[in-house]
């Protein structure tokens, strides 16, 4: 049985490092593990209960919401913007959050991972993102982590998939989401 994991990018450059890492996640998924790179948020609106309305939910919006509910589990790759989340990742758990009560992020193990220029390799926006996707609904995984340090020096010249050491982190992080995914496949 193949585990569907959906991997969101809360940068949208196009260079970005956690795109990078994101794509790596895609390169190193073990047998069984069909990481999806969701493209798109930066066409989703922001967050307005007054579009927010069955049948003419905006369209951007919608294939984020359906992409998570055929997911398995997901996989958030944050960097840190001025000691927090990035605005279009907070969007797209602000969507992932409603309809209240059945969302598409309900119960669904996730765990957060990413890289920052700065020394703690993005911690804050991690435990943020944490804290928004457990209030939001969904199965935060507490004890899988990756917050990578220095991005700008150690990913100057190396895609991440390309060091070892990050490759072989990553790996990890994704084989174990892996497991908990398929116990959510399997429910």
């Amino acid at each position: 049985m193949s585990v569907r994991i959906l991997a969101l990018v809360g940068s949208l450059r196009a260079g970005s490092h956690n795109r990078q890492l994101a794509e790596a996640a895609v390169k190193v998924a073990p047998e069984g593990a069909d990481v999806q790179l969701f493209e798109g948020l930066a066409d989703i609106p922001f967050y307005n209960e007054d579009i927010d309305i069955e049948g003419s939910v905006p369209a951007p919006a919608a294939r984020l919401r359906e992409a998570a509910a055929t997911a398995d589990a997901l996989l958030f790759f944050t960097p840190e913007y001025n000691g927090t989340i990035p605005a279009v990742l907070k969007n797209a758990i602000d969507w992932l959050s409603r309809p209240y009560g059945a969302a598409a992020i309900i119960d669904k193990p996730v765990a957060v991972v990413g890289t920052a220029f700065g020394q703690y390799g993005g911690v804050w926006a991690h435990d943020e993102t944490r804290k928004a996707v457990g209030i939001a609904g969904g199965k935060v995984l507490e004890d899988i982590k990756l917050s990578i340090p220095g991005s700008v020096t150690r990913f100057a010249e190396t895609h991440p998939a390309d060091d070892t050491e990050v490759a072989a982190q990553l790996t990890e992080v994704v084989a174990r989401l892996h497991g908990h995914g398929s116990e959510q496949a399997a429910a």
